[in-house]
């Protein structure tokens, strides 16, 4: 794991002393051992292996990836939850052909037994039916009469680079408006990023506006840090990265974020003993390619397997 310390002016140093420690990683144990990973529709081979790897029972989110296709994410779900977790595939609204191709890929799912979903607007600037966005999928009923039992709807602390603040707002409420009517249980998943302080201000600000979903936090699982900054320019992952990659001073910038996975955890966890308001229940890990090292890594974790570091700004992982 990278050694570097976060130098953050805005947080309070964590206490001195070995209980603080002791408490700090109590803390991380707990809140991995709720989390939830991702893996691509290129990964069904590995599926054997996560099971040996993979915490019981933990969600599995399958994505739909540019090159995948709606049937390989119904496929892969099923195999997925027939391992014993549970599955969690993507729905992209602008990758659905039309309203018969959803019924049937929900009632595949239905059929193996997944009982959630990630519902994503998807990346396609011209959609392949009539779908636009999540809510259209939304209107259709067709998740409540599949039998889905909960729903996660994407978030974006930092902004997303093609749709304005008031506009995601309002798709929130209106998506809180449709958990509390169907009883479907809706939680936001976020887009990862390196500013844990952002995703807390963010919750501060959600609870302001009359957002109460729950909260799953996006966190990088362990990546090489080029390969990191490629995937976040892909996906647009804040202004203030791509900001700071434009500049002389990135080296200095870089090392004011949580670049690691242990950097970003317990950024988080500090931010919500720091709120009030604590909407952020649980992390989901974006694996980036490396579903082995990222389940290896998240089951470490769990396991407490890992030291605090002297700084207790970061940790070092024992697989």
């Amino acid at each position: 794991m990278n050694t570097k310390p976060v130098i953050d002016a805005n947080s309070s140093p964590v206490p001195e002393g070995h209980s603080e420690s002791r408490n700090l990683k109590q803390a991380i144990v707990d809140f991995v051992r709720n989390a939830s990973t991702e893996i691509t529709t290129h990964d069904e081979g590995l599926l054997p292996a996560l099971a040996e790897k993979l915490p019981a029972g933990i969600p599995v989110y399958v994505a739909h990836t540019p090159k995948s296709s709606l049937e390989d994410v119904v496929r892969v779900s099923a195999k997925v939850q027939a391992l014993g977790f549970r599955a969690s595939p993507h729905i992209a609204a602008r990758r659905l052909p039309s309203e018969r191709a959803l019924k049937e890929a929900l009632t595949e799912l239905l059929e193996a037994g997944v009982e959630q979903a990630l519902l994503v607007a998807g990346d396609l600037e011209r959609p392949l039916g009539k779908f636009t966005s999540t809510l259209d999928v939304i209107d259709t009923g067709l998740l409540d009469w599949a039998g889905i039992k909960r729903i996660g709807v994407a978030g974006h602390p930092e902004g997303h680079r093609s749709i304005g603040h008031a506009m995601i707002l309002n798709a929130l409420h209106r998506k809180q408006d449709f958990a509390a009517r169907t009883g479907i249980k809706v939680h936001i998943v976020t887009q990862f990023g390196f500013n844990p302080n952002a995703v807390c201000a963010w919750d501060e600000h959600l609870a302001k506006e009359g957002i109460a979903l729950p909260v799953h936090v996006g966190i990088a699982g362990p990546t090489p840090l080029p390969k990191l900054i490629k995937f976040a320019m892909q996906c647009g992952v804040g202004a203030s990265m791509q900001s700071m990659l434009k500049n002389m001073s990135a080296t200095a910038n870089l090392a004011r974020m949580a670049t690691t996975a242990d950097e970003m955890l317990i950024g988080i966890l500090r931010g919500r003993a720091a709120s009030s308001e604590n909407r952020v229940v649980q992390p989901h890990f974006y694996s980036f390619g490396g579903a082995i090292a990222t389940a290896m890594w998240l089951r470490a974790v769990a396991d407490g397997r890992f030291e605090i570091q002297p700084d207790r700004l970061k940790f070092q992982v024992y697989t």
